[in-house]
């Protein structure tokens, strides 16, 4: 089957539906596994097959990384079941082996089972490394419904970066400082791609196989400006800088959907850019991104947002977004934080 959307979406082959990964284990050749224990426990015996090797992904830190890679057995294919994590991993193991990939994403939290970079990390740094696409990707709608309905519905947090990443670059871009051939068009779409998530609140809400298949299609939607273009520019912003600086403070990962949301509410804010319309969405479709459920102490979140504008100037791979342009003063931080529950 192929993928549903026109265009470049690095998706080789798709199997969509309900039951969709049932099977699967039989039909792939020799193959090992990059998982984590609750997904690969859900799924394993739906998927059938015996895997020559299954790799838990402890963490994406390169060493682990590559001493895994150097104990994998001989095989034919990398299939990679779980989150953003577990797929990243098998998308490293396949890009360094050229082995084919096949994804089985459990929760829709990140859009790691579309893009085509695995995101290492180098000391908590996040780098992005790699080209491996799946063939096939399977969004099996009832093993993704034996998640959490809010690990799905995290999904649309990585969406949501379309708001502020698409303004950051329209900032750049009137300042100057755009990295890039400045495209309108694909801000359009950018924008698009979250009127219609928005259309499926409800389906998204319950997680029905129209909410979940919106999801997949917006991810891949997007991948249809962003591979072209080159670059993830109207995906990625100063939402995601946040996401980083606290990933790095506090050394430890978070539900990707949860801390971009966490930064679309904080910097479109900062933007001025609609902040109460976009977390009304939020709240209305399920979307958590209060510090609380996330474990982020006052004081941390606090503390990253007086030293962001320092972390993304130490990082001069980073793009220039509203934390390059404007200041972010205490008084600012206190009125964010009142927003939110810890």
């Amino acid at each position: 089957m192929k993928p549903t959307i026109e265009g470049e979406t690095n998706v080789l082959s798709c199997r969509f539906g309900r039951g969709a990964a049932d099977g699967l284990g039989k039909e792939i050749g020799r193959f090992i596994v990059t998982t984590m224990e609750i997904p690969w426990n859900l799924s394993k015996d739906r998927i059938g097959g015996t895997a020559e090797k299954v790799v838990h992904c402890q963490t994406m830190e390169i060493d682990w990384v590559d001493r895994e890679l150097a104990s994998l057995p001989s095989f034919d294919t990398v299939l990679a079941v779980g989150g953003g994590q577990a797929i990243d991993l098998g998308k490293y193991f396949a890009w360094k082996t050229g082995k084919r990939l096949v994804s089985v994403p459990t929760i829709l939290s990140v859009d790691a089972f579309v893009t085509p970079a695995s995101a290492i990390r180098k000391n908590h740094q996040v780098e992005y490394v790699g080209v491996a696409s799946p063939d096939p990707l399977v969004i099996d709608y009832d093993l993704l419904r034996l998640a959490p309905n809010e690990l799905n519905i995290a999904g649309v947090g990585d969406l949501l970066s379309n708001h502020t990443a698409c303004k950051d670059w329209e900032i750049a871009h009137a300042v100057g400082k755009s990295e890039f051939p400045f495209k309108p068009e694909s801000i359009d779409i950018g924008r698009d791609i979250l009127k219609k998530i928005m259309d499926h609140t409800d389906d998204i809400r319950q997680c029905t196989d129209e909410g979940l298949q919106a999801i997949v299609d917006g991810y891949m939607r997007l991948n249809t400006v962003c591979l072209p273009n080159g670059h993830y520019r109207i995906e990625e912003g100063s939402e995601h800088y946040l996401f980083y600086e606290l990933e790095e403070r506090l050394g430890r990962p978070f539900i990707h959907g949860w801390i971009v949301g966490l930064g679309v509410y904080c910097m479109s804010r900062l933007q001025d850019n609609h902040g109460d319309e976009v977390t009304d969405f939020m709240k209305r479709v399920g979307l958590k991104y209060d510090p609380q459920v996330m474990e982020i102490k006052r004081d941390d979140l606090r503390a990253a947002l007086l030293n962001l504008k320092a972390f993304v100037e130490s990082r001069p791979k980073l793009w220039y977004t509203v934390i390059n342009e404007k200041p972010i003063e205490p008084t600012w931080v206190d009125t964010i934080l009142a927003g939110l529950v810890f």
